[in-house]
Formats: C-alpha cells, structure tokens, sequence
C-alpha cells in the first residue's frame, strides 16, 4: 500500500525540479496560477542568518508547505516560506482597475496565501475579467 503525501497547500509540480529554478523571479501579481514550481525560505544574514554567500540573502527551496514552514521556523534570519509558481495566463494590472488578460509564460513569487482559491481554470481569466466590466 503507497502513502500518498498530503499537505494543507499543493505540492510541488515536479520535486526532482525543486531547487533547479531562477533565483530571481517576479513578484506577485497575475491572480491566478497554473502550477506550484516549489516553495522558498529567503534567509538574510543581516537579520541573523548563518553567512553562506559573503553576506548575500540564499533560499532553501523545498517541495511542500510544511517542510518549508518547519526550516523557516527553525532557521535564523529567515523570512516565512514563499511558493513559486508558474502562469501560462495572467492578469496584468499595470494601471489600478484597468486588467489585461495576458497570455504567456511568468514564474512568480507569491505569499502562499494567495494559493487559496486561485488555481486558474478555462474560464478563470474570463469570469474575472466579466465581473470587473465596467
């Protein structure tokens, strides 16, 4: 009998990938997302954390929430955990109120709580869009 893993926030597309993705992303914005590329602790040794890389910040990147959330706890200097997630569409809001359905790929920074209720869908992008029509 197999165990599956389960957690309070999705798991990590691809966990042979974690760790592999740029270290500088967007951040935020696009409303939705379309898959969970990994989870990050930002650690700054000017808040305390162990100097690793000649006093720039690092992260340690993991495939779940939890596991990130028990490093943030237990490591000095560090942030609480961001997820990485990747859009193949989004919303640009360049202008407040004015929204852009864009089509193309963005790997972005988010709170994990943003993860709540904006996995995208077909008509995702579209039913925000109607909703905000003036």
């Amino acid at each position: 009998m197999t165990t599956e893993h389960t957690s309070a926030h999705p798991i990590a597309i691809d966990p042979e990938q974690v760790g592999e993705y740029p270290a500088l992303t967007k951040s935020g914005g696009g409303y939705f997302y379309d898959d969970v590329l990994e989870y990050r602790v930002w650690v700054h040794p000017h808040a305390g954390g162990e100097d690793l890389h000649e006093g720039d910040d690092y992260y340690y990147a993991f495939a779940t929430f939890e596991e990130a959330a028990e490093c943030s706890d237990e490591t000095l200097g560090a942030e609480k955990p961001l997820v990485l997630v990747r859009q193949f569409e989004s919303i640009n809001e360049a202008v407040p109120g004015q929204f852009e359905h864009v089509i193309a790929e963005r790997i972005t920074e988010w709170r994990v709580e943003w993860l709540a209720d904006s996995k995208r869908t077909a008509t995702s992008i579209p039913d925000f869009l109607k909703s905000r029509a003036h």
